[in-house]
């Protein structure tokens, strides 16, 4: 994330401070808004354009917050990189980059500009519409399954750590030291007892013969020749290894990480879908 340095950039014929920025693209978007890119698009009003949106959260000089949705991802994309960096980057947008500036922010800030007004809602006078707010996280659904899938994306190894050999890529049949409801059986299915994580894989292999919306299905960069699987439909996420296991969280299972073994299908599986996944530029 950025600091708090003030930076500012022309936007809704106002100064913004900018406090940080994400992308939202078909590849990388913030999925606590929606499984696929056109649902997170729905949730900003923006129409799914294929190229996709760098989005720039910050304050105006009275305190209020904005986004600022601007046709400028390569410019977004290394201002966030920098920043991951710990390197300085002032992002500035041009003004005619920007597509939509919108009252108020998707998604939770921790830091506020320094030497304005605390942070807070335009006046509805100021603003086209309700001001944006961040998804409530509060309690166990949607939104928290998709971020609790995100937070395994990118812990993998302390997730995997815990699961332990009984998983092993290397390993087709589930020990009984290992037993769990969401473990595969020594044909690659999962356990019989748990129709939910036998409901995900099935709508996750129609995914191959019918593709879902864009974003449903993302790839990205692992160690090794492997890759990182995301996958998401009505009620569940799927995270993967292409060369190990996978993990199931359900909206109807409050907390739960399912783990999903190896097995002589999952390796095709996790294949196929990597196929039609979309991945970062």
């Amino acid at each position: 994330m950025a600091g708090t340095d003030e930076q500012a950039v022309a936007a809704a014929d106002e100064a913004l401070y900018v406090l940080t920025a994400v992308l939202l693209t078909p590849a990388q978007f913030p999925s606590v808004l929606g499984d696929d890119y056109p649902e997170a698009c729905a949730a900003l009003g923006l129409a799914p354009c294929a190229d996709g949106y760098g989005l720039v959260l910050g304050q105006d000089g009275d305190g209020a917050r904005w986004t600022v949705a601007i046709d400028d991802v390569s410019l977004v994309a290394v201002a966030i990189a920098s920043w991951d960096c710990g390197m300085e980057y002032e992002l500035s947008p041009d003004e005619n980059t920007v597509v939509a500036a919108l009252p108020g922010w998707p998604l939770a800030v921790a830091v506020a500009a320094p030497g304005v007004p605390a942070p807070h809602d335009p006046v509805p006078d100021e603003a086209d519409g309700p001001a944006l707010a961040p998804p409530d996280t509060g309690s166990w659904g949607p939104a928290q399954r998709r971020l609790g899938a995100d937070e395994i994306a990118l812990q993998w190894a302390v997730w995997r750590e815990q699961i332990g050999d009984g998983y092993s890529a290397s390993s087709d049949t589930r020990p009984e030291a290992a037993e769990s409801p969401a473990t595969e059986d020594a044909d690659g299915g999962p356990k019989s007892g748990h129709r939910g994580v036998r409901r995900v894989l099935a709508e996750a292999r129609a995914y191959v013969d019918s593709p879902p919306p864009l974003g449903r299905v993302r790839s990205s960069f692992a160690p090794g020749d492997a890759r990182t699987l995301r996958a998401d439909g009505p009620g569940w996420s799927i995270v993967a290894r292409t060369d190990d296991i996978a993990f199931v969280l359900l909206d109807e299972e409050p907390g739960e990480v399912l783990p999903v073994g190896r097995g002589p299908e999952l390796p095709g599986l996790l294949e196929a879908l990597d196929k039609l996944a979309v991945r970062p530029l």
